[in-house]
């Protein structure tokens, strides 16, 4: 019998696969008892409108507590946002910073995971500092963490895909001249328009599914020994049995990084770590 080749797309794809099977399902010398606990979904509380703006005063308590050692955890993240605008500078990608600035929001509960581990071991000890956010890579879900970690960065890529095909619709395709007729076609065109409408739209869609899954999926990873999907799961219940306070929590963390945008990203170092702790304590009110 003839055995097909596998194409090399085929033979990544499968490869692929495959890791993530094994990094997901990972537990060390798990036994019968832990298995079943590891199974069960959390309890998942209700909660008011209050409550997210507890838990960012909260975080600011953390930022306020580990402050210096926060900032400079956290330095790399508009660091690096300065170099990539530096880079991507030329008019050809202009119509791309907006939307990566925004998709910032779609890989913070990434980012913050560190900023997590910090307010989850201050419960536990007090002498807490910027290196105890590492203990991450040591952390028992550090596999599910990396799991989750690139689904966010995949659905980050695909809103930065989508944003481009908006423009090439609208605006497009020939890239602008100048910055200033670039922001004469967005804001004094019909096209224009659209395009602001349609971005705001669809990105708000983009936004609600990273809120649904990753809302506290990584502190929850972090806390206990869940598998992934009862923490992705676990994060659209508490999404479902709070529909206003966790749309509400999101806003907050919109405006949040609106705030640390300006000027050119440098509040991102002070907005990112209180709203990274703040997510710690907002799932401390959440789940059982």
């Amino acid at each position: 019998m003839a055995v097909r080749s596998r194409s090399p797309v085929e033979w990544v794809w499968e490869e692929f696969k495959i890791a993530v099977t094994a990094v997901g399902s990972v537990a060390d010398n798990e036994s019968p008892a832990e298995a079943r606990r590891r199974g069960e979904a959390p309890l998942v509380r209700r909660i008011g409108l209050a409550d997210p703006w507890e838990a960012l005063k909260q975080g600011y308590a953390d930022f306020a507590t580990f402050r210096g050692d926060a900032v400079f955890l956290c330095a790399i993240y508009p660091v690096a946002g300065l170099v990539f605008a530096w880079l991507v500078a030329g008019y050809d990608v202009l119509p791309l910073v907006f939307p990566l600035v925004a998709g910032f929001s779609l890989i913070g509960p990434l980012a913050a995971v560190g900023l997590n581990e910090m307010s989850r071991l201050s419960e536990e000890r007090e002498d807490v500092t910027w290196m105890d956010a590492f203990r991450v890579f040591r952390s028992h879900a550090i596999g599910k963490i990396t799991v989750l970690g690139l689904l966010l960065m995949l659905i980050f890529l695909l809103w930065l895909l989508v944003a481009g095909l908006i423009y090439q619709a609208t605006l497009g395709p020939r890239p602008p001249a100048s910055l200033s007729i670039f922001a004469h076609e967005v804001f004094g065109t019909g096209a224009g328009w659209t395009m602001i409408i349609l971005g705001i739209g669809i990105g708000f869609l983009f936004a609600v599914l990273v809120l649904a899954i990753g809302a506290i999926s990584f502190p929850l990873l972090l806390d206990r020994d869940v598998r992934l999907e009862t923490a992705i799961s676990t994060s659209v219940r508490a999404l479902m049995a709070n529909p206003m306070a966790m749309v509400e929590w999101g806003l907050i963390v919109a405006a949040g990084l609106v705030i640390g945008s300006i000027p050119f990203l440098l509040g991102l170092a002070i907005t990112l770590p209180v709203l990274g702790h703040a997510s710690w304590h907002l799932y401390r009110r959440l789940v059982w």
